[in-house]
C-alpha cells in the first residue's frame, strides 16, 4: 500500500500546485471595467484607474460630510472606507457576487503568502477602525445601513450596535486570500508574480480528423463526447478518443445530430455560425443554434432590418453589397430540443429538426461580418450573442450607435419568455426577455439587449472555465491590428473610432463619426499587427481560443491561446500579475506528433504543419483544447510527443491521466464554490477511494480491470482503437516476475489488436472511417472574417 499512499499524496500536491485562484479581473461594483478619469477626482484618491466618475466622487464627498464625524483620526478612516467604492477592485472588495455591502471587507489578518496584492495587511485594519471609531458619534453610518439595524437616533456609536470587536469583525471583516482581497485603508495594488511560469517551448498537435468544422462544443453530460458543426448547416455528435490512444474522431458524416442545411444559407461568409446548450440541457434537452438565412430562398427568414429609422439608416439608400440587397440575409437564433425517443436528453443521439421557438431574427444591412457566435454565461445562465458590424468599414457607424444591435455583444434571458403582445410592445427582435441587470439600467441610451459595444467582427469568444468573470473575445481588425478584449458590462471597445489601440479614420462616413472625447474606450489586452505574421502568408484575421486549463501540457496551463486565420501563427497570452487584466503574448512554435493518428501535411521549406485555415478552437470535457481547421481537427497533446521540453510534464501526468477518465457534469451550484472547497472535495474523494480498498492486494488494486480489458480487446475493432490505458501496465521494479509477464501479455495482445484494427487491409471499418473523412469537402475556401 505504500505506493498507493504516495499516489494520493502526489495527486493532492499537484492539485494544490495548479489550483487556479477563483477571482476576477479589476471590476467595479456595477460589473463594469475601471477607467482613467479625464480629470482628477476631487475627493477620493483614485486618479489613474478608478470606478468613480466626477458625480460619484461628489456623491461620496456629500455622504462623508453628512456623517459629521468629530474625530479627525476616525474621519480619515471612514473617508478611505467610503472611497473604496472607487477602487478598481471594488467588485471584489464589496463581494458583489454574494451579498449587497455598503462597507468593503475590512482586513483583520495577514495576507496569504501567495497573494499578488501588495497593499494587504501587515496590521489589522479591522481592529484599527474599531479601536479608533468605536466611541465616536456619526450620522448615517454605512455600518448601520449594511447591518440593517435600527438605531435609536441618526447619530450613533459603533459600541451602541456592536458590543465587542468580535461582533464587529463578524459583521464587516475578513482575511484576504489569493483570490479575493480585503480592504486595508489604501487602494489595492498588485505586484508581479515572484515565480516566472515555465515558458512553453512549443505546442504539440495530433490530428484526429479530416473534416472541416466551424464549431466544437463538449457534451454537457461530461461523457467525453462532443458536438461538431460545419458551416453548411449540420451538427454531429462524436466520440473524442483519449489523447495518445491512436484513435480518431468517431463521427458519422451520414448521420448528423441535426441537419439545418435547407434552412441555413451557406456561402463563404454565412452559414451555421454557432450553437450552445442550455445550462440544464441534461434535464431539459434544450439547445440553441445561430445561423444565417436568405429571405429570398426561405419563407421563414423574416425579421426587421438593422438599418432603420431608429438608427438614422435608410436601407433604400444603401447600394447592393456584392449583388445582395440590404437585409436580404438575416441572422437567426432558434431553439431546438433533442429527439424525445431517448429516455434522458443526455442519451439522445439526434434532435427534433423542427424549431421550438424563434429567439431572434435580424436583417444584416451588409453582406459580411456577422460574427453570430452564441454562448451561455457560466455564472448567470444568460445567452450571449456576438454580432459584427456587417462589413464595408461600418459606413453608418452602427457599432457606436447605442440604438443599433450591429457591432455589439447582446445578452438574452431565454428562460422567461414573454407573450407576443409584450414582445411587440417592447420592440424586441424575438422571443426572449431582458436580464434586469443589463447595462441599459445605468445607460438609458442603450438598447436593452446590449451588453457591450464597439466591436467590428468578434470571432470566437469564451469564458475562462477557472474564472467565469473572464469573458474574452477576439475581434478581427480592419487594416493593421487584430485584437483580444476582456469583455465587461457596458464596455465600449472602440470600433470604429479606434482599430485596436489606434485611431481609425474611415474612408467614407455617410452615417457620421463619433468623436474621440465622447467615448471611454477599453483597449485590447492582447493582439498583433499584421506585420508580425509570416510575410509569405500574410495576415487574414484573428481567431480567438480559450484559456488553456488542461494539464496535458502543463507549460500552457493558464495561458490564453489564439491564432491567425491563415494558420501560420499561434499566440499564447499570460496575465501578470494574476487577476490584474495585464497580459503579454508571444508566438509559440508548433508541430505535429510523429505518432499522430492521421498524418499532418507539410509544405516544403516550412517546418510547421500546414493547417490551411484556423476557423475555431474547441474545448472538451477534460479542458483539452482542439484546433478546427480547413484541413482537419487537431488536438494539443503532451509536448514531449514533438520533442518539446516542459519540466512540469512528467510531474503532472498522474493528475491529467486520472482526471481524464473521471470527468462529470458540473452542477450549477458548484460554479459558485471557491477552489479550496472543490480541492477539499476532491481530496476527500481520493481518501474515500483509498479506504474503500483495505482488503485488496497490490495486484488487485493495479490490475482490477485486466480481465475486462482483455475481454474488451476481443470486442469490435472500433472499441479497440478508441483507447487503452497504457499507464496501468507500465513496468515497476517492485513487480513480481509473474506480474511483469501478465502486463507484457496484455500490452502485446493490445498492440496486435490495435495494429489489426487500425492498419490491416482487411479492416473494413477503419477503411470506411478514413474514406469518409477524406471525402469531406474542405469548404469554405474563404472565411467570414476575411471579407470586408
Amino acid at each position: 500500500m505504500g505506493s498507493f499512499h504516495f499516489m494520493i499524496l502526489l495527486v493532492f500536491l499537484m492539485l494544490i500546485h495548479f489550483l487556479d485562484p477563483y477571482s476576477a479581473m479589476p471590476l467595479c461594483t456595477d460589473s463594469r471595467a475601471p477607467f482613467t478619469p479625464k480629470s482628477p477626482l476631487q475627493f477620493c484618491p483614485y486618479n489613474y484607474t478608478t470606478c468613480c466618475k466626477d458625480s460619484d466622487d461628489l456623491k461620496l464627498k456629500k455622504q462623508f460630510e453628512s456623517m459629521k464625524i468629530p474625530d479627525s483620526a476616525c474621519a480619515s478612516l471612514l473617508k478611505s472606507i467610503l472611497c473604496a467604492k472607487c477602487d478598481p477592485f471594488s467588485s471584489e472588495l464589496f463581494r458583489v457576487d454574494s451579498i449587497s455591502r455598503e462597507v468593503p471587507v475590512l482586513c483583520n489578518s495577514v495576507i496569504a503568502s501567495n497573494s499578488t496584492r501588495s497593499n494587504q495587511p501587515s496590521n489589522d485594519f479591522c481592529s484599527e477602525v474599531w479601536n479608533t471609531c468605536r466611541n465616536i458619534y456619526m450620522s448615517s453610518s454605512p455600518f448601520t445601513t449594511q447591518a440593517a439595524v435600527q438605531a435609536n437616533s441618526n447619530s450613533t456609536k459603533l459600541t451602541d450596535l456592536w458590543k465587542s470587536l468580535a461582533d464587529f469583525s463578524d459583521a464587516f471583516c475578513g482575511a484576504s486570500d489569493p483570490g479575493l482581497p480585503c480592504y486595508n485603508g489604501a487602494p489595492v495594488t498588485q505586484t508581479n508574480n515572484t515565480a516566472t511560469p515555465d515558458h512553453p517551448t512549443g505546442i504539440c498537435l495530433e490530428k484526429i480528423g479530416n473534416g472541416s468544422y466551424f464549431n466544437m462544443v463538449a457534451h454537457p453530460d461530461g461523457s467525453g463526447r462532443a458536438f461538431f458543426s460545419n458551416q453548411q448547416g449540420r451538427i454531429w455528435l462524436a466520440m473524442v478518443p483519449e489523447e495518445d490512444s491512436r484513435g480518431m474522431l468517431d463521427l458519422d458524416e451520414a448521420d448528423p445530430f441535426l441537419d439545418l442545411s435547407d434552412e441555413a444559407f451557406f456561402d463563404t461568409r454565412f452559414g451555421l455560425m454557432g450553437f450552445a446548450f442550455h445550462p440544464n440541457f441534461i434535464e431539459n434537452g434544450r439547445f440553441f443554434v445561430s445561423f444565417s438565412c436568405d429571405k429570398a430562398k426561405w419563407p421563414n427568414c423574416v425579421g426587421r432590418c438593422a438599418c432603420n429609422s431608429d438608427v438614422d439608416c435608410d436601407p433604400s439608400k444603401l447600394s447592393r453589397d456584392g449583388g445582395v440587397r440590404p437585409c436580404q440575409y438575416q441572422s437567426v437564433i432558434a431553439e431546438f430540443s433533442v429527439n424525445g425517443t431517448a429516455s434522458k436528453p443526455s442519451l439522445a443521439t439526434s434532435a427534433n429538426p423542427s424549431e421550438i421557438r424563434r429567439i431572434f431574427t435580424m436583417g444584416i444591412p451588409f453582406a459580411s461580418h456577422q460574427g453570430a457566435q452564441i454562448v451561455f454565461g457560466p455564472k448567470d445562465g444568460y445567452l450571449y450573442f456576438m454580432m459584427g458590424d456587417g462589413g464595408g468599414g461600418d459606413p453608418y457607424n452602427l457599432a457606436q450607435n447605442k440604438k443599433s444591435l450591429i457591432g455589439k455583444i447582446m445578452r438574452f434571458d431565454v428562460d422567461n419568455i414573454l407573450s407576443g403582445n409584450e414582445v411587440d410592445e417592447l420592440g424586441l427582435w424575438g422571443n426572449y426577455s431582458i436580464p434586469k441587470d443589463n447595462p441599459y439600467n445605468e445607460d438609458k441610451e442603450l438598447e436593452k439587449e446590449i451588453w457591450a459595444l464597439g466591436l467590428r467582427n468578434p470571432w470566437r469568444c469564451s469564458f475562462d472555465s477557472a474564472r467565469p468573470s473572464y469573458f474574452i473575445c477576439s475581434d478581427a481588425g480592419q487594416d493593421q491590428y487584430e485584437e483580444v478584449n476582456l469583455i465587461s458590462k457596458g464596455g465600449n471597445y472602440g470600433w470604429r473610432v479606434y482599430e485596436g489601440p489606434y485611431v481609425y479614420t474611415p474612408p467614407h462616413s455617410p452615417g457620421g463619426n463619433t468623436s474621440l472625447d465622447s467615448i471611454r474606450p477599453i483597449f485590447p489586452v492582447m493582439g498583433y499587427h499584421h506585420s508580425e505574421v509570416d510575410s509569405r502568408e500574410g495576415s487574414a484575421s484573428i481567431t480567438g481560443g480559450y484559456f488553456y486549463r488542461s494539464m496535458t501540457d502543463p507549460c500552457l496551463h493558464g495561458r490564453y491561446l489564439f491564432s491567425d486565420l491563415y494558420a501560420g501563427s499561434i499566440w499564447a497570452g499570460i496575465e501578470n500579475p494574476i487577476n490584474s487584466g495585464n497580459f503579454t503574448s508571444s508566438k509559440i512554435p508548433f508541430n505535429c506528433a510523429h505518432n499522430s493518428p492521421l498524418n499532418c501535411a507539410f509544405t516544403p521549406g516550412i517546418s510547421r504543419p500546414d493547417m490551411s485555415m484556423v476557423f475555431s478552437f474547441g474545448e472538451d470535457n477534460n479542458k483539452d483544447v482542439f484546433i478546427l481547421t480547413n484541413s482537419g481537427v487537431y488536438r494539443i497533446v503532451r509536448p514531449s510527443r514533438c520533442n518539446y521540453v516542459c519540466a512540469k510534464e512528467n510531474a503532472s501526468s498522474v493528475e491529467s491521466r486520472q482526471g481524464a477518465s473521471s470527468s462529470r457534469p458540473i452542477s450549477k451550484a458548484s460554479l459558485f464554490k471557491g477552489p479550496y472547497e472543490i480541492l477539499a472535495g476532491v481530496f476527500i474523494s481520493v481518501l474515500c477511494l483509498f479506504f474503500s480498498l483495505p482488503g485488496r492486494t497490490r495486484r488487485e488494486t493495479k490490475l482490477r480491470s485486466l480481465d475486462e480489458l482483455q475481454s474488451g480487446l476481443r470486442r469490435s475493432k472500433r472499441e479497440t482503437r478508441n483507447g487503452f490505458n497504457y499507464r496501468l501496465y507500465e513496468m515497476s521494479e517492485s513487480d513480481s516476475e509473474s506480474m511483469k509477464a501478465e502486463k507484457s501479455n496484455a500490452l502485446s495482445e493490445h498492440s496486435n489488436a490495435s495494429y489489426n484494427a487500425d492498419f490491416s487491409t482487411d479492416s473494413q471499418d477503419s477503411e470506411e472511417i478514413i474514406n469518409k473523412q477524406e471525402m469531406q469537402v474542405n469548404q469554405p475556401t474563404e472565411h467570414p472574417e476575411m471579407v470586408d
